[in-house]
């Protein structure tokens, strides 16, 4: 199994209390099976026949998880309970237990893996659906982009494979990564920018995992930025920047920090420590369409600590953390791509 892979993980962390404060889904749900680590015990006992797959609370379990990584992150030790919990979610999906939600799911960003592009230059803008869903990062990233590229070409379409992948559909992913690859190297494009944190993490992590080679250097909208050392006219004031799952946790890149000191913020301390995340699952990628209610719990639960819900402006780097915690948290959140192009 995928999770044999994981063995430190597994035997050590089912002991271990030290990361529970970081489970933000067993911090909203108030439940022991939610933390890291019961799901490991779950999974040692999945090992050892006293679990078994066809324990559907123990595979909706696996499927809460907010996959933050902040656990990982912060491990004294460095084991990895993030990925033996996408380990097990692929080993589910190969015993053919995923819940129906969760393959309906699947089958609709498999079907999605096309994409078109339009425009011309060296530089490519990838807009995945979530960022083409909000207008105002659309428009920013326009902005940005005629700055610090000039011409460039925009892609737009459907999965290349990171959600199949958090889902455990791993033949899929790669499937969809492959034919993203092959359509993005049939481009005359020697640059390749994406504003989503969760596919800058699939192509610079991904995808030379499964052995696909991409001709285009990969950016973040941050890291571009700062590569062509844009100027910006103005200063955002002070600003609330919560750190993103995937750049922190997953890539340990630190651009949206860089693009922060170029912006020269007056940065102010969210929360009561900076090792929790306060993106809403993000790093589930999809737990706001299998899970609403938690995605809401969770941004209620960011909204409880700030120090001025309605005025403190607070910053995201994706999307998608944006989307839940203006509707359910009511706060007030922009990107930091729409910071940077209100300050050119």
């Amino acid at each position: 199994m995928h999770i044999d892979k994981f063995e430190e993980a597994i035997m050590n962390c089912r002991f271990c209390f030290m990361c529970r404060h970081l489970s933000t889904i067993g911090q909203v749900r108030c439940t022991e099976v939610d933390t890291p680590r019961v799901r490991a015990a779950m999974l040692y006992g999945l090992r050892n026949g006293t679990n078994s797959f066809d324990d559907t609370d123990f595979i909706d379990a696996l499927y809460r998880q907010e996959l933050s990584a902040c656990c990982r992150r912060n491990c004294v030790n460095g084991y990895d309970e993030n990925g033996l919990a996408l380990a097990a979610r692929a080993d589910v999906v190969e015993q053919g237990k995923a819940p129906e939600a969760v393959k309906k799911l699947a089958a609709k960003l498999a079907k999605s893996a096309e994409w078109k592009a339009t425009g011309k230059g060296r530089v490519a803008l990838f807009l995945d659906e979530t960022t083409a869903s909000d207008k105002d990062e659309v428009a920013a990233l326009k902005k940005l982009m005629k700055k610090a590229a000039g011409d460039y070409v925009t892609i737009t379409g459907g999965s290349i494979g990171k959600g199949l992948k958090v889902l455990g559909f791993l033949d899929d992913a790669q499937a969809a990564a492959e034919s993203f690859a092959d359509f993005l190297n049939g481009l005359a494009v020697d640059t390749v920018v994406t504003p989503n944190p969760a596919a800058f993490d699939a192509l610079k992590n991904d995808y030379p995992a499964w052995g696909l080679k991409l001709k285009a250097k990969v950016f973040c909208t941050a890291g571009f930025l700062v590569e062509k050392k844009v100027k910006f006219a103005k200063k955002p004031g002070a600003l609330y920047y919560l750190a993103d799952d995937f750049m922190r946790n997953y890539c340990g890149c630190k651009c949206p920090e860089k693009l922060l000191a170029a912006l020269k913020a007056d940065l102010k301390p969210f929360g009561t420590n900076d090792e929790e995340s306060y993106n809403c699952g993000e790093g589930a990628l999809m737990l706001d369409k299998l899970h609403p209610e938690l995605v809401k719990q969770l941004a209620q639960y960011v909204a409880e600590r700030a120090d001025d819900p309605k005025k403190d402006q607070i910053v995201t780097l994706g999307v998608y953390a944006k989307t839940q915690l203006v509707k359910y948290g009511k706060l007030n959140v922009k990107t930091l791509n729409e910071i940077a192009a209100s300050c050119l």
